[in-house]
């Protein structure tokens, strides 16, 4: 008797959940034929809305080819902006520009104080590096022009200038110390200088910062 009683409620538990399913299924079924209706209601107002749409004729259509444009001396002009990047002279006005501190450091408007120090301090990694000992001023002159251009376009931020103290000079007067921040000024990649410390050189040394592109 338990036993039937027991099959008897598990057929209705059965029966219960078939209903439930069904149910579920028929709101599914509703849910989606209410989403087709409202689409096929938004293809209707578009419709109504740009009427009947007629295809073009193609006769009479003529396909203009562009004017191919004149060549232009891409390579040339590239060589004459390089040239005039690195024409740097020595009778520009640096000392207007250099900051009046001991070592007459530089820095651009853009740049803060706070770089300044930090370049100092050594902050950012030295990642190359000319040594311009034993160069006469033209050789130097172009030398660290093409140093600094060639080192921005790889990406270097921090490098160094190695112009010496002038201890082999006549009356020992460094010959480029001047010449190096006078040419440093005029380069555009370079964002700001310092002296270097007394480990990296010292006054016979400068830290540059570059706008590495």
């Amino acid at each position: 008797m338990n036993d039937r009683l027991r099959s008897l409620q598990d057929l209705q538990t059965l029966h219960r959940e078939l209903r439930i399913r069904q149910r579920a299924e028929e709101e599914r079924r509703e849910r989606e034929a209410a989403q087709a209706r409202l689409r096929e209601q938004e293809a209707r107002i578009f419709e109504l809305t740009v009427g009947t749409v007629v295809k073009m004729p193609e006769a009479n259509r003529v396909l203009l080819q562009p004017g191919r444009p004149s060549p232009e001396p891409l390579q040339r002009m590239l060589d004459e902006q390089a040239a005039w990047k690195q024409a740097l002279s020595d009778d520009f006005d640096v000392d207007s520009l250099l900051e009046t501190d001991e070592t007459l450091s530089f820095r651009r408007p853009e740049i803060t104080q706070e770089s300044v120090r930090k370049l100092r301090r050594g902050h950012w990694a030295l990642q190359g590096q000319i040594d311009l000992h034993g160069l006469r001023r033209d050789q130097a002159r172009e030398a660290l022009g093409q140093f600094i251009h060639d080192s921005a376009r790889r990406g270097l931020r921090c490098v160094r200038v190695v112009h010496g103290k002038g201890n082999g000079s006549p009356g020992r007067e460094p010959v480029l110390k001047a010449r190096v921040r006078r040419w440093l000024v005029q380069k555009q990649e370079v964002l700001a200088f310092v002296q270097a410390r007394a480990s990296d050189g010292g006054s016979g040394a400068l830290m540059v910062l570059l706008n590495a592109t």
